[in-house]
């Protein structure tokens, strides 16, 4: 059986830096469903990226 392919699709990152942290929102490329992860500065852009990344995987799941 061939995996399935990723629910979220394509996903674009948006960095925003909110004084000592970074807003990210991560946006599903086919429904547009956004959502946003606040994280320190010390973290790396993948780290973010992850958080955000996690978080979408979570909503769309949820959205069924």
């Amino acid at each position: 059986m061939a995996d399935k392919p990723s629910p979220a699709g394509q996903v674009y990152f948006e960095f925003t830096q909110l004084g000592p942290q970074m807003r990210v929102a991560a946006i599903d490329g086919a429904t547009g469903i956004e959502v946003i992860v606040i994280a320190p500065l010390t973290a790396t852009q993948s780290q973010m990226q992850n958080l955000a990344l996690a978080k979408l995987k979570r909503r769309l799941a949820q959205q069924g």
